[in-house]
């Protein structure tokens, strides 16, 4: 996930896991109903999809200090007031009839739940490997099903609290969600590990960039269908690396707060020709 901080240097991440550079789902007081087991629920238009007995269902301290220590991460880094409960299972929000963001799968039944329930023929996973594995995913699994399925799994790392490897991160990221809904075969779900940094991150760069709006208007869109915080910071300099055509532009660092929140029409045309041109790397 991204962080809300102001900064845009690399933080510090103590462990575990660099301060858990994983995600899951986010969870705000009362933003899902924990009730219902093997049923998904919706409120406020954000979906549970209740993963069922699993390893975020153990009630040992193993699982539970898991969250206990990503939650801490969460808060200290991000400075916000969600939380990740992984055994709430998979949550995510429709943002537009072709984009959803997520957190991550667990589960083979996740993706067939995407699949049949949401029309999902793309996957886009912002998440390191070292993310899967500090929740046991069995990722191997979930490979295996999205090509049984027929969707298209891709891979965008990005580090989990890292504003700059977010910045460095999106034009590619963006680049194939771009790709995917451009392809037109079904709806895209954008995931990290909550669902809350890094993958709306994506999702509101390709709103801004591609979609005529300013930066905060598409921060606004996303954020009211899906409350979350990912860092407008690292969007604002990725939109400053792709419009960048001279060299002697001042450094980004040295530009103030509001700086590229908007583009001119042709730095916008240059963004998105620089986005497509990355498909394929």
């Amino acid at each position: 996930m991204g962080s809300v901080t102001n900064g845009c240097s690399s933080p510090v991440f103590p462990s575990p896991l660099n301060f858990l550079e994983n995600k899951a789902f986010f969870h705000r007081k009362s933003f899902c109903n924990p009730i219902i087991s093997n049923k998904s629920s919706r409120r406020n238009g954000i979906f549970c999809k209740i993963s069922g007995i699993g390893i975020g269902e153990d009630p040992g301290k193993t699982s539970k200090s898991r969250m206990e220590d990503y939650n801490t991460a969460m808060k200290n880094m991000m400075r916000n007031p969600y939380e990740y409960h992984h055994d709430l299972g998979m949550n995510y929000t429709i943002i537009t009839g072709k984009l959803i963001v997520g957190s991550q799968p667990q589960k083979p039944e996740d993706i067939d739940h995407l699949k049949q329930r949401e029309n999902v023929a793309y996957i886009l996973n912002l998440q390191q490997d070292k993310d899967i594995e500090y929740w046991g995913i069995d990722f191997q699994s979930i490979l295996k099903r999205c090509k049984e399925l027929g969707i298209r799994h891709m891979r965008r790392p990005a580090r989990d609290f890292d504003p700059n490897s977010l910045r460095n991160g999106l034009p590619k990221a963006v680049s194939s969600l771009e790709w995917a809904i451009s392809e037109g075969k079904g709806r895209i779900y954008v995931h990290c590990t909550a669902g809350l940094g890094r993958a709306p991150a994506v999702a509101i760069a390709y709103l801004f960039w591609f979609y005529n709006r300013d930066l905060n208007s598409a921060y606004n869109k996303l954020t009211k269908k899906r409350p979350c915080g990912p860092n407008k910071r690292a969007i604002r300099g990725a939109t400053y690396d792709l419009a960048k055509n001279d060299p002697w532009k001042e450094p980004f660092e040295s530009l103030p707060e509001y700086a590229f929140e908007n583009v001119a029409d042709w730095e916008r045309k240059l963004i998105q020709d620089r986005v497509r041109a990355l498909r394929g790397t």
